[in-house]
């Protein structure tokens, strides 16, 4: 059962380029003309339409009710409408969910523009694993894509809007080189408005782009400094992390000017050969104390790896990567018989768990 758990989660994580099945279904859509060519023309309208209905009751809850530790029910019936669009295989291609992600990027960049953290530090969430975390004097951005990985140009996000979210970003983290988490336009307009990009030496090892980003050493036994624009600066760790044997996973962990600590992991997964990465995992929170844990909500023995942190507050991510199969697309609502975890005992802890959606945002005050 575990050889089949890790290799359920192998297909989960990332670790493709595009398939032939998703190949072959993306030229049929293009030849087609239609989000789903093996559906007639009144069946994909019904998809549609019944998109529609499900997102705009998805936007009427989360307008009452926002992210919070313990949510209720309402806000729970949301991310199951959620779950049940975009488990449809051409969700990404269907105009209802296009629109309603790119709503979703335009509400976070308006926050952005006119949101401060006098107090604290306040949690935006793009899509994915992308995260954006403002304090009073720094804005750090994780695994930011525009949505590219999901074959679909249209859901991608514009240039433009990348370039409004970047210019209220201080510096990117990436964590590892897969493309639902590296996004090389996104890092591009980073580095064209002169802002660090840190990445691990995998990320686009052959591109010129590679020797601009700035590649700081990974130990778990190291504090390393990061200078940032009008002489800010950060307090970095960089842990040793991977996703299995796949590739090397920078487990970013930043300390603000203000002492807040944020910590994100990327796609780290402990499995087989690789539980050694647990003998640091185990010990984080021994040498420092985290505020914010941003782990995949996926990955195995996830309680283990927040229990390693210890932090004040959690933040999961990679729910609904639509470059994912139909059948690997995380769902919100939590299917930890799937792939043997045990998030649902992480949701029932002394923890507190914070789960957004798209564009939201969350302020934490420590």
């Amino acid at each position: 059962m575990r050889i089949l758990t890790s290799f359920i989660l192998i297909l989960l994580i990332g670790l493709f380029t595009p398939g032939k099945t998703v190949a072959q279904s993306m030229q049929k859509h293009k030849e087609g003309g239609l989000p789903d060519p093996q559906l007639s023309q009144k069946d994909n309208d019904y998809l549609d339409r019944q998109a529609t209905v499900f997102l705009d009751s998805v936007k009427t809850i989360l307008a009452v009710y926002p992210p919070v530790i313990h949510e209720g029910r309402e806000r729970g019936f949301a991310k199951l409408l959620m779950d049940a669009v975009f488990h449809e295989k051409f969700a990404a291609f269907r105009k209802p969910g296009i629109d309603f992600f790119h709503t979703q990027a335009d509400h976070l960049i308006k926050e952005l523009v006119k949101t401060k953290a006098d107090q604290g530090a306040i949690i935006w969430k793009l899509y994915n694993m992308g995260f954006i975390v403002r304090t009073k004097s720094v804005t750090l951005a994780f695994d930011l894509v525009g949505g590219a990985s999901s074959d679909s140009p249209d859901f991608a996000l514009p240039a433009e809007t990348m370039e409004q979210i970047v210019s209220q970003c201080d510096v990117l983290f990436i964590s590892h080189k897969h493309h639902d988490h590296a996004d090389k336009a996104m890092a591009e307009k980073f580095l064209e408005q002169g802002k660090p990009v840190i990445a691990p030496e995998e990320v686009w090892k052959d591109d010129p782009i590679f020797a601009k980003i700035t590649h700081l050493e990974r130990t778990a036994e190291k504090s390393q400094k990061l200078k940032l624009a009008n002489n800010r600066t950060l307090d970095l760790i960089i842990y040793p992390g991977h996703q299995l044997t796949s590739a090397i996973n920078n487990v970013s962990m930043v300390t603000t000017p203000e002492g807040i600590t944020v910590a994100h992991t990327g796609d780290q997964i402990n499995e087989g050969d690789m539980m050694g990465d647990f003998d640091w995992i185990d010990r984080v929170a021994k040498n420092h104390k985290v505020d914010i844990l941003m782990p995949n909500a996926w990955t195995t023995d996830i309680f283990r790896i927040v229990k390693g942190f210890d932090p004040a507050l959690v933040v999961p991510g990679h729910e609904l990567e639509l470059g994912h199969t139909v059948w690997d697309r995380l769902p919100y609502w939590g299917d930890d018989k799937y792939l043997e975890l045990n998030y649902a005992g992480l949701k029932k802890s002394k923890y507190p768990v914070v789960v957004m959606v798209w564009g939201e945002c969350y302020h934490y005050n420590p």
